[in-house]
């Protein structure tokens, strides 16, 4: 999974439309995320396409699987993913997530239908975080 800086450093020279491809591209590139892992405990309320989070590793190296029935969405998840993938718990659970995002201006960027559930989905990752942090 590349970087978000690496993310940014791409999308920041893109147009509108550019930035929806990449926002599908790094969708497609998400782990695949078994069937079974997309349950009720694993969705994220509040987002207008069903999103899956589920987190793997340990506390000293966590790591997510995340999907999404939208394209663009499964893109945006894969921001959040990006900001946390394979840190320690700790560390993810005390992130301003939110902060890593901002260079992005998804507010901006995309209808506020698509955006969202953002903050439902950081905060469903630093939950996760936090539990297998705290053991």
């Amino acid at each position: 999974m590349r970087t978000l800086e690496d993310i940014h450093e791409e999308y920041d020279f893109l147009d509108a439309d550019e930035r929806y491809r990449l926002l599908i591209e790094l969708g497609r590139e998400l782990e695949p995320m078994p069937a079974a892992l997309k349950t009720d405990a694993t969705l994220v309320r509040g987002c207008s396409a069903q999103v899956w989070v589920y987190p793997t590793g340990d506390a000293g190296k966590l790591h997510f699987l995340a999907d999404s029935n939208a394209a663009i969405t499964k893109g945006i998840v894969a921001l959040v993913i990006a900001a946390v993938q394979d840190r320690p718990a700790g560390e993810v659970a005390a992130m301003d997530v939110t902060a890593a995002l901002a260079p992005f201006d998804l507010k901006n960027q995309l209808s506020s239908n698509r955006t969202q559930g953002v903050p439902n989905m950081i905060a469903l990752v630093r939950e996760h975080a936090a539990r297998i942090a705290g053991g």
